[in-house]
């Protein structure tokens, strides 16, 4: 796809820049309790404002469905994003109407103001023309920097693109330019890996994935529903045994396009979900009824590297075990440490995201070493899954 950037933007100087971001930030007692969202659209608010642009920032924050719930303000969150910025961030108590172009009229080139949660109003979710129109009122140009919002049809990220000159912010230009690397036109061979609860949720993405990468590891509670599908007894693990058929079609998909799946081979097992629990590695043939699998074995562990080191692209959506709790996080760090090596060292392009994905890589402390993490959650997963974004697509030229 093609689309305008930052680059693009030519004399900013006392323009008005209506800039979608992501500021939907972990909050308790009035405190911002995780920066890393406001640390991202940090970048493209410096560079606007630098330019002379008056920055006008658009964001949405919980679901109040179109009323004013005070627990839902962006007002607790000026502070932090100010900070951050390291200069004074201005507040207005709406996105629209009077109150907000009173507002826009006072700045100077160069001031950054933050607009009310735009989910205040009805037309934002529903994608109202005349909301758009109203948001779009108050600009000369929309810069969109929410990609974890771009797989929402929304006023502020949709149709307001429709209106405007439109540019991508630069973590959407990130966003966009490591996806594109990992599965548009990637370096070949590809592997995916994909991790998680359950197959129900990721249906979509691993169909998807069978027919677009070369080795697709699966593991977590995910994996015990595929091998359940061959005939293994998985004892209790957590499996779907309703989707055997589901499993043994993606299989079957897998085999036609020529992606290789792999499955775990042995298991680290216990009779009890709970830090410290007595627990033992066992082949697939030897796993007890009354135990779960947790995580996977050491010759697990050895397959998946094996195939990471064969891999110049790695796709990586969710963890191989139980990570959250010790010792089922074994499998998790080691793979993603190895895969960050490789990353660090320029032998592979690794790109990770969605949920869990950024809290186990976290976790292993690898993140930082990844080619990109995206803290996008369900954007990221619906481009997994080969979905079109409509807050992308609004902004291809």
């Amino acid at each position: 796809m093609t689309f305008k950037t930052l680059d693009d933007l030519q004399d900013a100087a006392g323009k008005c820049a209506l800039v979608r971001v992501d500021l939907n930030v972990p909050m308790d007692n009035g405190k911002v309790t995780d920066t890393t969202r406001i640390s991202r659209v940090l970048p493209t608010i410096r560079e606007l404002s630098d330019k002379g642009a008056k920055v006008i920032l658009l964001a949405h924050f919980g679901r109040p469905k179109g009323e004013r719930v005070k627990t839902m303000s962006l007002a607790p969150v000026t502070p932090a994003l100010a900070a951050l910025l390291g200069k004074e961030v201005l507040f207005c108590e709406d996105c629209i109407g009077q109150t907000a172009s009173s507002a826009i009229a006072n700045l100077g080139n160069g001031d950054v103001i933050l607009m009310e949660n735009t989910r205040y109003h009805p037309g934002e979710e529903k994608n109202d023309a005349e909301f758009a129109k109203a948001l779009a009122a108050n600009g000369d140009i929309y810069v969109n920097d929410a990609f974890s919002a771009a797989h929402r049809a929304h006023g502020s990220t949709e149709g307001i693109a429709r209106l405007l000159p439109a540019y991508a912010g630069r973590t959407m230009q990130a966003e966009l330019e490591a996806l594109s690397s990992a599965l548009g036109n990637p370096e070949r061979p590809v592997l995916a890996v994909v991790g998680g609860a359950k197959v129900s949720s990721k249906i979509d993405l691993l169909e998807n994935l069978v027919s677009k990468v070369d080795m697709l590891v699966i593991g977590g509670g995910m994996a015990n529903t595929f091998l359940a599908a061959k005939g293994i007894d998985v004892g209790k693990s957590l499996c779907e045994h309703e989707l055997a058929a589901t499993a043994k079609t993606i299989m079957a998909a897998a085999e036609k396009s020529g992606c290789e799946i792999v499955l775990p081979v042995d298991a680290v097992v216990a009779r009890e979900f709970k830090a410290g629990a007595d627990n033992e590695t066992v082949t697939l043939d030897a796993i007890p009824q009354d135990a779960m699998m947790l995580d996977v074995g050491a010759s697990s562990i050895e397959t998946v590297k094996q195939k990471i080191a064969a891999a110049k692209t790695l796709v990586w959506n969710g963890p191989l075990g139980a990570f959250e709790i010790e010792p089922f996080d074994k499998a998790t760090v080691a793979a993603a440490k190895f895969a960050a090596e490789r990353a660090k060292a320029g032998q592979l392009n690794a790109v990770a995201g969605g949920g869990d994905t950024v809290a186990a890589l976290n976790h292993a402390g690898a993140a930082d070493d990844f080619s990109y993490v995206s803290t996008a959650g369900g954007a990221f997963l619906e481009w997994l899954e080969g979905k079109e974004l409509p807050g992308v697509k609004a902004l291809e030229v």
